[in-house]
């Protein structure tokens, strides 16, 4: 009952909030401004249809709001790279992280991680990318956790955040006849807490959990189902992520955070309270993983004993070994790095905790749901009213403060584990997951138990850890578009 009642009040508090003079959602070709882009060596002219309200009646049209870039190839019956108007893919990048409130990309972004002007050539942005290889791109903003109205009042808890990215798919498709490009073959892409929305997008298509929160945003009457996904470090399952992470760094007392300015940052010692939430933690992860009654390859059931060894943790393991195997054959000299065993140029074995040791910790237990509400995962299960929230059982009975938990259908509906392959749910048929060895922002199982579930019904999905790559997206675009390209061109 009291969960019915929090979720009827959250849903009348985003009526209340939306603006009462309803947007067109019907696309026009005709309102566009020309831009001609140095890709590379090459150039590209595009139609930029730039700042389009997706929904009917937004909450905040500062970010809900996308942006659409069409080759002017296809306004003039041409190909590029083997697409027409009638075929070309629409890629779908959001630029999302730590759940904040996120503008749609343009033309003019810098690539990621680029915080400065820089002397010497760069990569172009995905985005770029996309264009040069005659994919139709369409970015949308989205609402985030710290967002308010003129009266204070949030408006981008969760679950709104993939809401409107669920409405700016609506909005594609509603338009599809309209507008040049094959909307049934839409790639989503992001990084980071993008990459989580990435994999919401692909799990959760047409489910009906979101169906009242489109309604009331006044999202085109569509479906939303996607074609494909691409998510770079995906900070997911964040209802057991606290477990997950604690399963890989227990006994590692000492960690690094995280520096905006990418500088060297000391190392400071757990205290003993977090060595005990720690241990504590760690032995939920096994009965978690073990429910999920996953499979590998050869069919075996995947499980952990209570000390959290098994075939499970030799799965991840085996990712790390297959990156270190692909590093090796660049003829990477990986002699420095002694937690591998190497014979004959090829990765035998891995000493897995110390590689774990090499990687490091980097977040204080419970590394997302805090106790003290303090992590952005507590802001993002927040309400309307209230700033933060707890969204674990752990959190809620060992909390340090005074707070609620978050409503349980929301919880679910920001965990895209509860969606794949269920009834009336059309996930994305392929997968594309990315999360580099050096990656310590969440457990290495959380890409894993993700791409094994995935693997389990059925769908097409592609895994790896790329070799000593840290926390960050958009680094191997080049085989990111050959993947898209081998998935479009069946």
């Amino acid at each position: 009952m009291k969960n019915s009642v929090l979720l009827w009040l959250l849903l009348l508090s985003a009526k209340a909030v939306a603006q009462t003079i309803p947007f067109s959602l019907h696309f026009d070709p005709t309102k566009y401004q020309s831009q001609t882009l140095n890709i590379g060596e090459q150039t590209v002219t595009v139609r930029a249809y730039e700042n389009l309200v997706y929904v009917g009646n937004p909450v905040d049209t500062a970010y809900q709001k996308m942006n659409i870039y069409i080759p002017e190839a296809y306004f003039n019956g041409k190909s590029i790279n083997g697409y027409t108007a009638q075929n070309a893919p629409i890629f779908f990048p959001n630029k999302v992280g730590g759940y904040m409130p996120a503008k749609p990309a343009t033309t003019q972004d810098k690539p990621m991680g680029m915080r400065s002007p820089s002397p010497t050539p760069v990569q172009p942005t995905a985005l770029l990318v996309a264009l040069s290889k005659g994919y139709i791109v369409a970015s949308a903003g989205a609402r985030g956790r710290v967002l308010k109205d003129n009266k204070g009042i949030f408006s981008g808890k969760a679950p709104a955040g993939i809401v409107d990215l669920k409405a700016a798919i609506r909005f594609l498709k509603f338009n599809d006849a309209n507008m040049p490009g094959d909307a049934n073959k839409i790639i989503s892409n992001g990084t980071s807490a993008g990459g989580a929305m990435s994999t919401l997008l692909g799990a959760t298509g047409n489910n009906p959990d979101y169906e009242p929160y489109l309604q009331a945003i006044g999202a085109a009457k569509a479906k939303d189902d996607i074609f494909a996904v691409s998510a770079y470090c995906p900070i997911t399952n964040l209802d057991h992520a606290d477990m997950a992470y604690e399963w890989q760094f227990y006994g590692i007392n000492t960690y690094k955070g995280w520096s905006f300015g990418g500088g060297n940052v000391p190392s400071k010692n757990l205290s003993d309270a977090q060595i005990n939430v720690s241990a504590q933690l760690k032995v939920l992860f096994p009965a978690y993983l073990n429910a999920l009654k996953l499979k590998d390859k050869q069919g075996n059931l995947l499980s952990l004993d209570d000390t959290g060894n098994g075939n499970f943790k030799t799965l991840v393991a085996s990712y790390i070994m297959a990156s270190a195997q692909k590093e090796l054959d660049k003829n990477t000299d990986l002699s420095a790095f002694t937690f591998l065993t190497i014979r004959n140029n090829t990765v035998e074995s891995i000493d897995f905790d110390a590689y774990l040791k090499h990687l490091g910790r980097q977040k204080t237990p419970p590394a997302f749901d805090a106790l003290d509400g303090s992590s952005p995962e507590n802001s993002l299960f927040g309400t309307a009213t209230t700033d933060m929230q707890h969204f674990t059982t752990f959190g809620k009975d060992n909390t340090l403060v005074e707070a609620q938990t978050a409503n349980q259908a929301i919880i679910r509906m920001m965990n895209p584990m509860n969606y794949v392959g269920q009834k009336n749910t059309a996930t994305a048929k392929h997968w594309r997951i990315r999360h580099g060895s050096k990656d310590k922002d969440t457990s290495l199982s959380i890409s894993v138990m993700l791409a094994t579930l995935l693997d389990n019904k059925g769908y097409d999905v592609n895994l790896a850890f790329p070799w000593e790559r840290p926390h960050s997206g958009d680094y191997d675009i080049d085989e990111l578009f050959q993947w898209i390209d081998t998935l479009c061109k069946k």
